[in-house]
């Protein structure tokens, strides 16, 4: 074994432990990968945020892989062994792997040789050390053999657990090398830091923040919503305010108070967050904001439709349970719930009130009934053709929804039938 394979401790006071049991290194596919590429020559290791997640007791979903043999011998291997290779970024070394249906990135040990923003020349190397140097923060430069044994050239493990996202190296030199790396410190804490950000970190951030506008939409959105459905989002997002960076990325002034506030309600419903809708009470407050967020970020129709939501009032005051009931009818369990909760956030009441309570989880206590009658009910009347079908419908379900959705469909039935005799009015 090389001087660099050697597990090393670098803080000397929190010796890494081992992965051994850690249930996705004993998963099938994570094996078959393992196995394929194992031989004589060559070394592959875990990398990266599956290793991350695992010490800190969190899911691990994508498992990344590093190793010392040359992209087309990790095909080639994989090949034998019997799993798709794909070459999805043999430049850079990268392969992704296929075992039982689960894929898995590749790469080959590398340093940088010149960089160009996030497009660097790369050259492999079998040095762990200089291939950890290359990452972005020390808590991502973590490996792990098939065995579990956990390999920490650079204090990554320390820093995790003390709940430190700190740069490695020169911190400047990594945030030129990709700049998007700005969002990804403010990500790296939301999701895992403790206490104040990193001192160097965050003033390399600020000196570089102009290089936010060189990054694409699509790059800067994912960061954003990974960001705000983060446990300290909103630690993150008050951190970005103060120092100058929010309004450059949303390209408006934000509403911290109505973000906080939607976060403690989601808390006190125990309700998964959502980017989507955390992002409408922290920047939307006429529709004009959702269509131009919408075109910053370059969202999808769905996306733009949650947003939008942000910009519509939803009630001047409470409704009760009956109005509440016509309008989650009228809106769809999604909108309705997301309108609520917008709504409760942009004013006063506190996160127990129990009328806002019951109006939010209004969708979990109530399934809105399916309006039954179709344009061939109204045309076996035999007085209804053309428009006028769909304007008797209308009327119909008008007339069950005032009255509280109470007649079932043969009483619609009979509803369409006295509404014929009186000629449809």
């Amino acid at each position: 074994m090389a001087e660099h394979d050697t597990p090393q401790d670098t803080s000397h006071d929190l010796a890494p432990p081992s992965l051994d049991a850690a249930p996705w290194l004993a998963r099938p596919e994570t094996l078959r990968v393992f196995a394929a590429l194992s031989g004589e020559t060559g070394a592959t290791r875990a990398v990266g945020g599956a290793l991350r997640d695992a010490l800190l007791g969190l899911p691990v979903a994508d498992v990344d892989f590093a190793t010392t043999i040359a992209p087309e011998e990790v095909i080639a291997r994989a090949r034998k062994a019997g799993l798709k290779a794909i070459p999805t970024g043999l430049a850079h070394g990268t392969v992704t792997l296929v075992a039982d249906g689960v894929s898995f990135e590749v790469t080959t040990l590398r340093h940088d040789v010149e960089t160009f923003g996030r497009h660097a020349t790369v050259s492999f190397t079998e040095d762990w050390a200089e291939d950890a140097a290359r990452r972005d923060f020390t808590l991502n430069a973590l490996y792990a053999g098939m065995d579990g044994t956990l390999f920490d050239p650079l204090g990554g493990y320390p820093d995790l657990m003390a709940g430190r996202v700190r740069f490695i190296g020169d911190p400047a030199m990594r945030i030129k090398e990709d700049y998007l790396r700005i969002l990804r410190f403010f990500r790296f804490n939301a999701w895992y830091g403790r206490g104040a950000f990193d001192a160097a970190g965050l003033s390399a951030c600020v000196r570089a923040r102009a290089g936010l506008r060189q990054l694409s939409a699509e790059r800067v959105a994912s960061e954003v919503k990974r960001l705000l459905v983060a446990p300290q989002a909103s630690e993150a997002v008050s951190v970005l305010f103060n120092y100058g960076l929010l309004c450059d990325i949303l390209g408006a002034a934000p509403k911290l108070s109505r973000f906080a506030r939607l976060i403690g309600i989601e808390d006190a419903l125990d309700r998964k967050p959502h980017a989507i809708l955390r992002l409408a009470a922290l920047a939307v407050f006429v529709p004009e904001d959702a269509k131009r967020l919408a075109r910053r970020f370059k969202l999808s129709n769905a996306e733009q439709a949650l947003l939008a939501l942000g910009g519509v009032p939803f009630v001047d005051a409470l409704p009760d349970e009956a109005a509440a009931k016509r309008k989650l009818y009228a809106l769809g369990p999604t909108a309705y719930a997301a309108r609520v909760l917008l709504a409760w956030a942009n004013g006063d009441a506190p996160v127990t009130d129990p009328a806002w309570r019951s109006a939010a989880t209004l969708a979990e206590r109530w399934d809105a009934p399916v309006f039954s009658l179709r344009g061939t009910d109204i045309t076996a009347l035999g007085k209804f053709s053309g428009p006028e079908i769909g304007d008797m419908l209308s009327r119909v379900e008008q007339l069950w929804i005032e009255g509280g959705f109470a007649e079932d469909r043969e009483g619609l039935l009979a509803l369409a039938k006295a509404l014929a005799a009186d000629g449809g009015s």
